[in-house]
């Protein structure tokens, strides 16, 4: 296919002001990136693992395309499922230099074509739309004489929400809530139709529309409306669409109605981290992809530049434990099985305690030696299934002294000191430029040590100590814009101000707590996976196959979060001299090392003891043939045959020439030069001397 020529009113990506060319762009990004960046035309499927760089392939695609003249911004509609994502793709696209794409969630770009063609297709100004749910299942609820509780209000909420995304109309709902095994709170599923049909009733009388009407009501117009659908198709002409793992029912049939009959589509998303299938997402529409838009592209993203071949390693054993043939562990269909790009870190760390009491402490003492060894509070994370398995950890962290935050609390941007900031922020640029100095993070201590920020935080835990981190957030954002072109308080309000409406909170120096839910799409330095035991994960309430593979996923997604150090534990007992009835988690059978005794409460079981060096051995080398690839497997044979030569030409034993467990990382990372070598454990200076033009040559003629 023949390039666009470019088009002299389409901006192009820059670099220190500079614009670079679709060379530099694409020199940027690795083989498989580069391939998604070059088909700038039809339809694109991605398969991205985690830790891949899905956003930068799909970034520098857009940018690319701009480059080349194939897309004009303005045309480009970017679609994900968070404020937050959408926010930090145009914050990549502005780096880039592309200003005028569109990054925005599905709600949200149709809400804004909602409001603007609603007085035509229907009349009149757009209806209220109502902020919660709750009050209108309230009175539903009540109407049929069931209970109000919150809990019950919630369940009714998802079966609302599931059932309004994937089309399932109210005389529907129990047919297709049985066969998919769904309710709520004990109800009947015709009990629960009923409470659909007088849900929609209390909406109508109060005149409202709720999230999901967005959606269906816009999706209807489209449809009935050729005219107006033509006039969305002539403004967006290039679609992406991001974890479209997670897409509804009613979300792709939007989708279709956008692109009409074009092709200019190209989605990404991962199989494997599909944990939204209560809320109406399925991936069916991921892996169907080649099938549903004839003469689609699938390009896989498998190196993972995150984490660690230690981490990599346990995420695709965890996946490829769901599907067994001929004895072999094999990957789900769609999964993409990561090829770990970074050098040799940590062994994963699995401990056992005695109650949950003792496990919190146990993660507070780890998470001092990590911050001894300079891992900073703010890239440590404690992950776990539900959220009530934080009070333990919070209580346990408090005590300690640590700084923590919970996400899923209360939100930044909603914290009375913060809104108070904001609001003193942008007084003194309206009413005191004159004093200003220009220097945006000196300004800025200035102005929040008025509402009680100070060098030094305060020596106590609690809600002082709360405050001030708060405030020290906004601090050390205003030291990140200081050094760039143009940087001031006024800069600084608009990075808040931007940040706000994509919820998107600058860093808090303390451990951040979260549920596996919440975490998709982070990443910290260390992470806790807290609770890895039958009954919290997979959770008692998964039932069916496809329950607890989605369990499964939501394990692997906590896994993958972590770039260097993991630590996995859970509890034999819920409380201080409770029955020690739990043990750990199915999805680590044949993984979590074998317990040894303990010596008291709270001891830590390790895997490695009571076993022999030799037995130790044995089992590493069967679980790298496990693990890896037959070319990985023959490379590092090839260097074990060199070393045994080596060895016997310096009449030494070969071990000291290089121990199998650093063979077996130069074998997994194949380092093609000196310095990524010089990274691998256990290959120092000495050594690189030595032996690093040998063993490179060796890289080179297994590779290729």
């Amino acid at each position: 296919m023949t390039k666009p020529s470019p088009t002299p009113d389409a901006p192009g990506p820059t670099q220190a002001g500079r614009p670079l060319s679709p060379a530099q762009l694409l020199d940027a990004l690795d083989p498989d990136q580069r391939a998604v960046a070059e088909h700038v035309e039809g339809a694109l499927c991605v398969l991205a693992g985690a830790g891949t760089g899905k956003t930068r392939a799909i970034t520098y695609r857009i940018a690319h395309g701009v480059a080349i003249g194939a897309y004009h911004p303005h045309q480009l509609l970017a679609l994900t499922f968070t404020k937050k994502a959408a926010g930090e793709l145009r914050g990549r696209l502005r780096a880039l230099g592309i200003e005028g794409a569109q990054a925005r969630t599905f709600h949200s770009a149709a809400l804004s074509q909602l409001r603007y063609f609603w007085p035509s297709a229907v009349g009149g100004q757009i209806l209220p739309l109502q902020p919660g749910k709750a009050p209108l299942i309230a009175v539903a609820a009540s109407r049929l004489g069931l209970g109000t509780d919150r809990a019950l209000i919630r369940d009714l909420a998802a079966e609302i929400e599931w059932a309004k995304v994937t089309n399932t109309l109210p005389e529907d709902y129990a047919q297709a809530a049985t066969a998919r095994g769904r309710g709520a709170a004990g109800l009947d599923a015709g009990t629960i139709a009923s409470v659909l049909h007088l849900y929609e009733e209390a909406k109508s009388e109060r005149g409202v529309i709720d999230f999901e009407d967005v959606l269906l009501i816009l999706a209807g117009i489209l449809a009935e409306r050729e005219d107006i659908a033509a006039r969305v198709r002539s403004q967006y002409k290039h679609f992406v669409v991001d974890e479209y793992q997670d897409v509804s029912p009613i979300q792709q049939r939007l989708l279709d109605l956008w692109l009409g009959r074009r092709r200019q589509l190209c989605v990404v998303g991962d199989v494997s981290q599909t944990i939204y299938s209560f809320a109406g997402a399925t991936p069916d529409f991921l892996t169907g992809f080649a099938s549903r838009y004839e003469g689609a592209r699938v390009i896989r993203l498998n190196r993972d530049y995150r984490s660690t071949p230690q981490v990599v390693s346990l995420a695709n054993r965890v996946l490829a434990r769901s599907q067994r043939g001929s004895g072999a562990l094999r990957l789900p269909a769609g999964a993409v099985e990561l090829v770990a790009q970074r050098p040799s870190g940590p062994a994963v760390r699995f401990d056992s305690y005695d109650d949950d009491t003792a496990e919190a402490a146990g993660v507070v003492e780890q998470v001092g030696r990590l911050t001894a060894a300079g891992v900073p509070l703010s890239e440590i994370a404690v992950l776990y299934r539900t959220n009530s398995q934080s009070e333990a950890i919070e209580q346990a962290l408090a005590s300690a002294g640590i700084g923590y935050l919970v996400r899923g609390g209360e939100r930044f941007f909603e914290r009375d000191e913060v809104k108070r900031a904001m609001v003193l922020l942008r007084g003194a640029a309206r009413t005191e430029a004159a004093t200003l100095t220009g220097d945006v993070a000196r300004d800025a201590r200035e102005i929040l040590a008025r509402e009680g920020w100070a060098e030094q935080p305060p020596a106590a835990r609690g809600a002082q100590r709360e405050r001030w981190d708060s405030l020290n957030a906004i601090i050390s954002l205003a030291d990140e814009l200081a050094p760039r072109p143009g940087s001031s308080l006024d800069a600084l309000i608009a990075e808040l101000t931007e940040r706000a409406e994509a919820q998107n909170a600058p860093t808090v120096d303390g451990v951040t707590l979260s549920s596996l839910h919440a975490a998709k799409g982070l990443e910290w330095e260390a992470v806790f996976l807290i609770g890895a035991c039958e009954g919290l994960l997979p959770i008692s309430l998964a039932e069916g196959i496809a329950a607890l593979e989605e369990e499964r996923r939501l394990l692997y997604v906590g896994v993958t979060r972590a770039r260097e150090h993991l630590l996995i534990s859970y509890a034999r007992a819920r409380h201080p001299g409770g029955r020690a009835s739990r043990r750990h988690s199915r999805f680590l059978d044949g993984i979590w090392p074998t317990d040894a005794g303990t010596a008291g409460s709270g001891a830590r079981r390790r895997g490695s003891g009571g076993t022999s060096p030799r037995a130790r051995a044995k089992e590493a080398a069967a679980l790298f043939e496990q693990e890896n690839d037959p070319a990985t497997i023959a490379l590092f044979e090839a260097l074990r045959a060199w070393r045994a030569e080596e060895a016997k030409g310096r009449s030494v034993p070969a071990y000291t020439v290089f121990a199998d467990t650093t063979l077996r990382s130069i074998a997994v990372v194949k380092p093609g030069t000196r310095q990524q070598l010089a990274l691998i454990r256990g290959v120092g200076p000495v050594k690189i001397e030595a032996y690093s033009e040998a063993i490179l040559a060796i890289v080179r003629e297994q590779t290729g």
